[in-house]
């Protein structure tokens, strides 16, 4: 087989995809999980200059990574286990829960679009970066609903996930945070699916909250960011 075959083969891509996360992953645990050692921080530039490098379209990388896809819904339904696990303790947690929700969910929406509102740009660009609190599904429906660009929002959902678990545990640390609780739930707020994995790697508590932040941000961002839409 040659070269140009190989590359054209889903396989390749697929395992590309895998070996890279894993190696940079590797990297990551020997570092003691440097905030800047991030695997999806260097696996993703890796992955789109050979990309580049090789002439192959985003399409056909797509195709080939459609399995890594489709686990992902799978996968997501499953941060609903730990979450399930730490139910009594999450229901007596109700009330301040429910408060840092609300200011969760405001605050990311109003100190990102307020910022970037500072500089004059289009009503596409804000409404595309202000749902970059929520997942990537949620976001591209929240953006396209309120005339933003989806595909823009995706981007903007995968950096600020990335970006939130590089700097979330050093920020809890100088901030002097130290329940689990309180660290998972404002991690999943502010990084999503992301924050959660991070916050899993520190303590299963932790994870959990971080799961229940992520879920119950994307519904309230979702909910307010469409009642904009619908007064605008």
């Amino acid at each position: 087989m040659n070269e140009a075959a190989l590359l054209a083969t889903p396989l390749f891509w697929l395992t590309a995809t895998i070996g890279l996360f894993e190696a940079f992953d590797t990297l990551s645990r020997r570092m003691n999980r440097h905030p800047l050692c991030h695997p999806v921080l260097w696996s993703t530039p890796v992955l789109i200059a050979m990309l580049l490098a090789t002439g192959t379209t985003y399409e056909t990388y797509k195709a080939a990574t459609m399995p890594l896809s489709l686990l992902l819904g799978p996968a997501v339904v499953g941060l609903a286990v730990p979450v399930w696990r730490e139910r009594e303790r999450i229901r007596r947690l109700a009330a301040p829960i429910a408060l840092a929700l609300i200011a969760g969910a405001v605050t990311s929406m109003v100190s990102a679009v307020g910022v970037l509102a500072l500089f004059g740009p289009p009503w596409t660009i804000l409404a595309s970066i202000a749902p970059r609190a929520t997942t990537t599904p949620v976001a591209m429906a929240v953006a396209g609903q309120l005339g933003g660009i989806p595909a823009l929002a995706a981007v903007i959902v995968l950096f600020a996930g990335v970006v939130g678990a590089m700097i979330a545990t050093p920020v809890l640390n100088l901030l002097g945070l130290r329940d689990y609780r309180a660290r998972g739930f404002a991690i999943g707020v502010a990084a999503h699916g992301m924050g959660a994995a991070r916050a899993f790697q520190v303590d299963a508590t932790a994870g959990a909250l971080a799961s229940l932040g992520m879920a119950l941000n994307a519904v309230a961002t979702a909910a307010l960011l469409s009642l904009v839409a619908a007064l605008v």
